[in-house]
């Protein structure tokens, strides 16, 4: 009966709190969603080479959509081999919309992808447009973008890992591996990320979820500060010593 109790007593208990220590390789320089405001990132670029120029800089994804300059945004990522951009919730999106116009495009372009379409010079397009219109704008953003960028788009990874600290775009189940990730929770969210703290000492930087000011509590630090509507785009410095916030 003893053992049943003490049991019973391990499984109702609260999770240990997390008291993991920064330790990131090397400097870090996250930046959180972007979502096409390009002006915005080089000049917050242009902050993180004065204050730490020895960061890795990290885009959290969500480059585009819902801002007026998302093909500035993906050009000017792709063509700097320093920057590492993850792929966000809208770039799947974006590229589901490439391989399937009429399945995913009418999500696509309700949540922002009518004005990724515009920055690439495409109109004629709207949230009702269905069948021909979709293929016809999906042809044309193809030609656009060209094949390199679009297998660069392709090509952005989940996660990316600097020592304990792990930057994925809208946080990761607290209960799994890193390795061991649903795409789902990467790009989504997971239900239980805010509320449940990681036991294997991982930090987890994201954006996905617009707060009124970054956050770094409980292993998580969050910097998604609504650029987009707000004009704020944040960026994380993160070192040894701990965590400081550089915003437009």
């Amino acid at each position: 009966m003893r053992r049943l109790l003490e049991r019973l007593s391990r499984r109702s208990a609260a999770p240990a709190g997390f008291d993991a220590p920064l330790a990131p390789d090397r400097p870090l320089a996250v930046i959180g969603d972007v979502h096409g405001r390009d002006a915005l990132l080089a000049r917050l670029l242009g902050r993180i080479a004065e204050r730490a120029p020895e960061a890795q800089i990290v885009l959290v994804g969500d480059m585009i959509d819902r801002g007026e300059e998302s093909a500035a945004v993906l050009r000017r990522v792709s063509g700097r081999a320093d920057l590492v951009g993850l792929r966000g919730n809208h770039e799947a999106m974006c590229l589901e919309f490439l391989d399937d116009p009429e399945a995913y495009g009418p999500r696509w372009l309700f949540n922002g992808g009518l004005q990724t379409l515009a920055s690439f010079g495409i109109g004629g397009v709207s949230e009702r447009s269905r069948g021909e219109g979709l293929r016809a704008a999906r042809d044309r953003l193809r030609e656009a973008m060209g094949e390199e960028l679009i297998a660069w788009l392709r090509a952005r990874p989940l996660w990316w890992r600097s020592g304990n600290v792990v930057v994925a775009h809208a946080g990761a189940d607290p209960a799994r591996p890193l390795e061991e990730q649903e795409e789902q929770a990467l790009l989504w969210g997971h239900p239980r990320f805010g509320e449940v703290p990681r036991t294997d000492g991982l930090w987890v930087v994201h954006g996905h979820t617009i707060l009124p000011r970054p956050i770094v509590e409980g292993g998580r630090i969050g910097v998604d500060t609504g650029a987009y509507a707000t004009g704020r785009l944040t960026a994380a410095l993160i070192g040894a010593g701990g965590v400081e916030f550089l915003s437009t």
